[in-house]
């Protein structure tokens, strides 16, 4: 996500003309592959991080994190907390 905010900031400062990039054009011999590169970061960026399953994983530690809190929640409700470890690794006190 980073580098697509760095390639929509390369191509706003050039179409306002800000900075050095308000000079660079847009010609396939030129200064396109400075607009570019981001872009194709993000792109190699999304490619690795799905092949390698770092995605999947961060989805899977979502829901388990989730899951848990949504347990933890139930268990206080019903007043048992204090029998039970918390995600934070806490005990809740016997009221």
């Amino acid at each position: 996500m980073l580098f697509v905010l760095v390639g929509v900031i390369l191509v706003l400062c050039n179409f306002f003309d800000i900075g050095p990039m308000g000079a660079w054009n847009w010609e396939l011999t030129g200064d396109l592959w400075k607009f570019a590169l981001p872009f194709g970061l993000a792109v190699v960026w999304w490619i690795w991080a799905d092949v390698s399953g770092w995605t999947k994983r961060k989805a899977m530690q979502r829901d388990a994190d989730r899951k848990r809190d949504r347990l933890d929640r139930n268990i206080d409700a019903m007043g048992l907390g204090y029998l039970h470890k918390h995600r934070d690794g806490k005990k809740r006190s016997k009221h």
